[in-house]
């Protein structure tokens, strides 16, 4: 049966389907209108998320009916302009719950005059084909040795709602954090993009550094600057540490010369000093693009330890592809650089033997001073996603991954472009 009264946190995940039964998409948040009389909000509509990991909005009037895991549209034809929000608009998952408001209700005297916060959302769908919010979940007081207690109010009885309210900084955000919650850091980089700025600075505050630092790599250099520049000095240089050297340089070159070097003065030297490094080379060259800290072993090492160190799951696949062979030391720069061993290669030998003998010596080496015209040609040539980087003193600087090569390659607008059909 078609429900008339519902919560958008229930909503959230829900599959979407036309009326033909084929899917659209998951519902990833609402968006009302919220007004200044402390009127029941109006739901415009959903946004839903496409299978391509795109976020569209679908009108409310679309809607023929919610029922317990599914939201049918009477129309299976939907624009797939991305989902932006318009003034006036507030997103009810994203903007309002766990806002912090007060509750005037004479059944509720314990939460007279207390900040309380908001839970979920109730909407409503009126006697016309409209839908108001008209409930307002709260979280009481916690109680010693229980949880916090639920309270559902009328809307009417919710004071600190207001478009201007809403907006004030220092709001909660449980609610998206756990939205993120095994999501690729490219996907979370591109809902952090379609929030207010406001709510986008509380996320990156409430996200751990390498959590953040992850998810900052996947935003554009300008998107990245912005952000740095809402934390504190001390927590930005904590960032850095926790990104990959060579996106901390990237970041860094984008910044006036004198507070990049604060910056770095601030880092823990042992994770500035391969960032210094790789800002002396030129951001579209081999030695600007490549990452310091590849996997990096001796000849002594066996074919079992050399397959452990791939399967570090903070690899990504292009780093995991291939390991290099050097002399003592292994930390970039290094000894001399004798080979690569490919994983294929070790996949196919047995545990005990050695990576030195079965490494292959005869592939090309990038110099840190090729332009990326040269290192993708470089990569179209062998057939490869990663490749080493040698001095003139054949020791080894890091690796050039393809991954790194098509973040440079592309517009700088990539990111915004509409997808074709």
């Amino acid at each position: 049966m078609a429900a008339t009264r519902v919560y958008v946190a229930r909503l959230a995940g829900l599959v979407v389907l036309g009326p033909d039964g084929e899917s659209i998409g998951r519902i990833r948040d609402v968006v009302v209108a919220i007004r200044y009389d402390r009127q029941q909000p109006r739901v415009h509509g959903l946004v839903v998320e496409l299978f391509t990991r795109r976020r569209i909005f679908v009108p409310i009037l679309r809607v023929t009916a919610i029922e317990p895991g599914v939201v049918t549209l009477n129309t299976g034809t939907v624009s797939l302009r991305r989902f932006t929000q318009r003034p006036g608009e507030m997103l009810a998952l994203a903007q309002i719950v766990d806002s912090t408001v007060q509750v005037e209700d004479p059944d509720l005297p314990d939460l007279a005059g207390v900040d309380v916060h908001v839970a979920d959302l109730g909407i409503e769908q009126a006697r016309g084909r409209d839908w108001l919010v008209t409930r307002v979940a709260v979280r009481g007081h916690r109680r010693l040795g229980r949880r916090r207690t639920i309270h559902v109010v009328q809307w009417s009885a919710v004071s600190g709602l207001t478009p201007y309210e809403i907006s004030r900084p220092g709001q909660h955000v449980t609610q998206l954090l756990e939205q993120f919650e095994g999501m690729r850091p490219a996907d979370v980089a591109q809902l952090l993009r379609e929030l207010p700025e406001k709510r986008r600075v509380e996320v990156a505050i409430a996200l751990d550094d390498e959590r953040l630092a992850d998810v900052v790599q996947e935003l554009p250099d300008d998107e990245q600057v912005e952000l740095l520049s809402h934390l504190e000095v001390r927590r930005a240089a904590d960032l850095l540490e926790a990104m990959d050297p060579d996106d901390a340089a990237d970041l860094l070159g984008e910044l006036p010369e004198g507070e990049a070097e604060s910056l770095l003065a601030l880092m823990d030297p042992q994770e500035s000093e391969p960032v210094r490094r790789l800002l002396e080379h030129s951001p579209y060259s081999a030695g600007g693009l490549m990452t310091p800290k590849p996997v990096i072993l001796t000849p002594s090492t066996t074919v079992a330890e050399a397959l452990a160190r791939v399967r570090n799951p903070d690899l990504t696949p292009a780093l995991a592809s291939m390991v290099f062979v050097v002399r003592p030391p292994t930390a970039t720069p290094t000894g001399r650089y004798l080979g690569t061993v490919h994983i294929q290669q070790l996949l196919r030998e047995p545990p005990a033997h050695l990576v030195g003998g079965i490494m292959d010596t005869d592939l090309s080496t990038l110099r840190p001073e090729l332009p990326l015209t040269a290192v993708t040609r470089y990569f179209a040539t062998y057939n490869l996603v990663c490749g080493p980087v040698v001095d003139e003193e054949n020791h080894l600087l890091g690796a050039v991954t393809v991954d790194d090569a098509l973040d440079h390659l592309l517009p700088e607008d990539w990111r915004d472009q509409e997808e074709t059909a």
